[in-house]
């Protein structure tokens, strides 16, 4: 089975786990994925992940983080750049996510980084996705 938005079907798989309160979820592997993973993980949003070595591929199980009273951290997750529209902003365009609570996950020159990390560093890129 072949999907056209592997980005969109990992955060799609994300938001039903964390609606279900699964405590992982597994999701076929590749490099952007881990590197969303690794910054889910810098920000708090996601306990831990790791990668499975299986068979027909590699797998990334995502352990979800939820606070005392058992609701997720995350509490949106969503696919902005699509392969039909892609979306690219210069560092003064990147959006602040609910005010500074979110983070947008922008894919630039130097990798992949948080909208803060990119402002910072004077780069834009290609808008990936918003989460909060």
């Amino acid at each position: 089975m072949t999907i056209s938005d592997p980005i969109a079907d990992m955060l799609t798989r994300i938001r039903n786990a964390v609606m279900s309160r699964h405590d992982f979820v597994p999701v076929p592997a590749s490099r952007v994925k881990l590197a969303i993973a690794r910054i889910l993980k810098e920000e708090g949003f996601i306990t831990d992940y790791e990668v499975l070595r299986g068979k027909p591929y590699r797998v990334i199980k995502i352990r979800l983080r939820y606070d005392d009273n058992n609701r997720s951290v995350i509490s949106g997750l969503e696919r902005i750049s699509k392969p039909g529209l892609r979306v690219y902003v210069q560092q003064k365009e990147i959006p602040r996510v609910y005010g500074g609570l979110g983070i947008a996950i922008i894919s630039t020159p130097k990798g992949l980084m948080t909208g803060k990390k990119a402002w910072h560093s004077g780069i834009g890129g290609e808008l990936l996705c918003y989460v909060w």
